[in-house]
């Protein structure tokens, strides 16, 4: 069959297609393989015979046009090329985490479409992101790739990315398909080890992990990726209430589904089934349509379909879901369609693309301390003479681009240490370097670098300190047992705090260390995440008062690695999670260390300072189908224009259910010039009250509401309340994971 030729459209040409093919081609649609490097004569001759739907990890647009003319030369359906397009494809932005701390959703969807445009542009026609797994363990490697803690801002996120993915950018040849993952769950694994066991309830799994999923399916996400993990006993790949009721009936997913890296097989080591026989039709029943990598549908569906065990039926509901989407992306008509060279070269790497890294860069940065004002430095001021840049990371280039860094090179990303000395270029200002100490694994090695570090900061005006980890140190497989900065890093702030110098300390990492020692041995402290090919001279402009920082943490960070997890929203207990000043023991608290976190959910600092009034309400009380509007005043009060992100909780005084101490709600991210105040509306429905009730359905309540506004959830002295008048069980329908 000739597919330039094919004009027909949806369903009509899905069936055309699917009747040409052969039993063993159609169970060759369900067929995902890797091609890593040289391609091999064994793939070549797979993909002729039509035994290769999919492939991951082949890149570029001249060799993904070979493999395309294979198998349309061979009169088998164009391949769906697949990779790991998770934050940036050759122009690397920040971790997804990062990324979060923006609070920037236009900016993150331009974040995902740049990445889209240049995946595409190589050949890509599907992306497995955005990963949505909430996550309140900073252990967990894989923390990185997702939003935080929070199911409200994780579902706005989600929904920006997908669509930034599939649908920002005008033409069809920049576009790649979105993939959600990890359903559902995988963020709770035990004890942040990845892969690990979890067992969470239907409760939390509907309030905590499931709305980021909602917001996908509801954006249009084309495909969802099941967890390595299990559900309630039962592993994704075969859980049959969690993909068949939940995601299909109830979210309303309609799309294509399919598992992670090898995930059938996984029922044999997990003693779910016998043999993979057993395990590959407790897959194709479940509707898990792509088999990524372990060749159990080709192995095995055919004997399984021709005994009478499997229905080819099954088979073909499955090939259809595969070359919808081969349809969106144009492959059915124009299978060559992405593969460009000439736009590749062009697109890789464009000014377009490094001004929205960076853009996105210096957003997600967060300011956590600015002890005596610091930061900024002030180039023209003559007692900034000498600045000494020390640590393991000042001239890192790929640990900036941290995990699932797709084809992102460290050589294309510019260092923090040359930044900082192109920053000082042309003023007066000495700019020295010193390792401080070196960093092999996680072993406490390199004490030898500290002494002469400590000279180089003592002779300085002032000492940037760039600590953190290693790229490979977080993302999937990187749990860590322990939250400090790996090796002696933090010995070497003590040291050089010592000197007297003035310490800004920056972090580059993928998750949350507990940095209660570098916070109380450091003047400034930012935490600049893993930010990208242009992380360097987003770092630079921050430290420099270039850009005036504006990050927010997506995520609580720890006092004492003894407190996780922790995260903002606990629900309420029948004793108080503050001891007092009297230390009193009968409360949900620690003898030892203080409960609350070194810097909470949505904390970060600003060179502007902003002063909040006391929030009013439009009215005391509100009707099932009413709203009440909230209006705070927000003053900058400093001389610097600044962004603020505005923050909007609820709590629910009485509740059926135990409910958390508040929620996030709303925000709003405004800027507010110098000197000037700016009044902020926010409407409260019933949409941000609902919540799930006792029999795991959306209602809302009536009774008492209290609602903060403030900049970040560690808010007192902020909130007013309001109250539902009349029963809401006709109104809950309306309202689903919400």
């Amino acid at each position: 069959m000739s597919y330039q030729r094919v004009n027909h459209t949806n369903e009509k040409q899905i069936e055309e297609v699917l009747a040409t093919l052969s039993l063993e081609q159609k169970i060759g649609q369900l067929n995902l393989i890797p091609i890593e490097g040289e391609v091999t004569d064994e793939q070549r001759e797979l993909i002729a015979q039509g035994k290769v739907g999919s492939v991951l990890k082949s890149n570029g647009a001249k060799q993904n046009k070979e493999l395309q003319e294979i198998a349309v030369n061979n009169g088998v359906v164009p391949i769906l090329f697949q990779e790991d397009v998770i934050h940036g494809y050759k122009t690397i932005t920040p971790v997804p985490l990062a990324e979060a701390a923006s609070w920037d959703l236009e900016l993150i969807e331009q974040a995902a479409a740049v990445a889209a445009k240049e995946a595409a542009a190589a050949g890509i026609h599907l992306t497995y992101a955005p990963m949505v797994d909430i996550s309140r363990d900073p252990r967990w490697g894989r923390i990185l790739e997702g939003a935080g803690e929070d199911p409200y801002l994780g579902a706005l996120i989600s929904e920006k990315r997908v669509r930034g993915f599939q649908q920002a950018n005008d033409k069809q040849e920049e576009r790649v398909l979105a993939t959600v993952k990890h359903f559902a769950g995988y963020g709770a694994s035990l004890a942040g080890r990845d892969y690990n066991i979890q067992d969470i309830s239907e409760r939390e799994l509907r309030e905590i992990h499931l709305p980021p999923f909602q917001a996908a399916v509801d954006a249009g996400v084309s495909s969802v990726m099941l967890a390595y993990t299990a559900y309630d006993g039962t592993a994704l790949t075969a859980n049959q209430f969690l993909v068949q009721k939940v995601l299909k009936d109830e979210l309303g997913f309609k799309g294509l589904i399919m598992t992670d890296w090898e995930t059938i097989p996984n029922l044999l080591k997990i003693g779910a089934a016998e043999n993979i026989r057993e395990a590959t039709q407790m897959a194709i029943e479940n509707s898990v349509d792509m088999d990524m990598t372990s060749n159990a549908y080709i192995d095995n569906l055919a004997e399984l379909v021709a005994s009478g065990t499997v229905d080819e039926a099954l088979i073909d509901e499955s090939v259809r879901r595969v070359l919808r989407l081969k349809q969106q992306v144009g492959l059915l008509d124009a299978p060559f369609l992405y593969f460009d060279e000439a736009r590749e070269k062009a697109t890789l790497l464009s000014q377009e693309s490094k001004d929205t890294a960076l853009a996105i860069a210096r957003k997600s940065m967060v300011l956590l301390e600015n002890k005596a004002a610091l930061l900024p430095l002030d180039k023209s001021d003559e007692k900034l003479k000498k600045v000494a840049v020390i640590g393991p990371f000042a001239k890192a280039q790929e640990d900036l681009n941290g995990w699932w860094f797709a084809m992102g090179k460290g050589e294309d990303t510019q260092n923090i240490f040359d930044a900082i000395a192109a920053e000082c270029s042309g003023f007066d200002i000495e700019v020295t370097f010193s390792q401080g100490v070196s960093i092999s694994k996680f072993d406490k090695v390199g004490e030898e670098f500290i002494t002469e570090a400590v000279k180089t900061a003592a002779a300085a005006d002032v000492a940037i300190l760039v600590l953190g980890e290693e790229h490979w140190m977080s993302g999937e497989g990187g749990g860590t047992a322990s939250l400090h900065l790996p090796g002696l890093q933090e010995q070497l702030v003590e040291a050089i705090s010592a000197s007297l110098t003035p310490v800004v300390s920056v972090i580059v990492s993928g998750r949350p260390y507990v940095l209660t020692n570098v916070a109380s041995k450091s003047t400034a402290l930012l935490q600049a995440w893993m930010p990208g090919t242009m992380g360097g001279k987003a770092v630079a402009d921050i430290l420099f008062g270039n850009y005036n920082p504006a990050g927010r943490l997506p995520v609580t960070f720890p006092y004492h690695q003894g407190q996780v997890p922790i995260f903002y929203n606990y629900k309420r207990t029948s004793h108080s999670f503050d001891a007092g000043e009297k230390d009193l023991r009968y409360t949900t608290t620690y003898r030892d260390v203080q409960s609350e976190p070194l810097y909470p959910f949505g904390y970060g600092l600003s060179y502007s300072e902003f002063v909040y009034s006391a929030p009013t309400l439009s009215a005391t009380s509100m009707t099932k189908d009413g709203s009440i509007e909230l209006s705070v005043t927000v003053e900058n009060s400093s001389a610097v224009d600044g962004v603020e992100t505005v923050q909007l909780y609820i709590r629910d005084e009485v509740s059926k259910v135990a409910r958390p101490f508040m929620e996030l709600k709303d925000f709003q991210q405004v800027t507010i010039p110098a000197g000037k105040s700016l009044t902020l509306s926010f409407t409260i429905t019933a949409e941000k009250l609902a919540y799930i009730g006792p029999n795991l359905q959306s209602c809302v309540e009536t009774g008492i509401f209290t609602v903060f506004a403030g900049p970040n959830s560690y808010l007192k002295g902020t909130s007013t309340n309001f109250t539902i008048e009349k029963p809401q069980e006709a109104y809950a329908a309306q309202f689903r994971f919400v």
